[in-house]
């Protein structure tokens, strides 16, 4: 096995931890937020998904071609979350 291919393993799990949490919070943050019920329940039922969330995005970090694919295809939706979620701040 070379040092590359092991590089590029190591940054699938890392972006597999780092990565699918981000997404994973954004995701909870944003359902919690927008999520017409009382903001108790708008919260316990965004983290519930989010377990629904966070084992896709692992997954996703294992089944793309590249380590690069695997970090874009987390940090993109995640700059998405993140900029909704700064604009509903922003204006409402």
């Amino acid at each position: 096995m070379s040092v590359r291919w092991r590089m590029s393993v190591a940054s699938r799990v890392v972006a597999a931890l780092i990565g699918g949490y981000l997404l994973t919070a954004l995701a909870s943050i944003c359902l919690a937020r927008f999520l017409p019920l009382v903001r108790a329940e708008a919260v316990v039922l965004a983290m519930t998904v989010s377990f629904l969330v966070y084992l896709p995005a692992v997954l996703w970090c294992f089944a793309c071609r590249s380590a690069w694919r695997a970090w874009f295809g987390l940090l993109l939706p995640s700059a998405a979350l993140a900029a909704l979620y700064a604009v509903s701040r922003w204006l409402l």
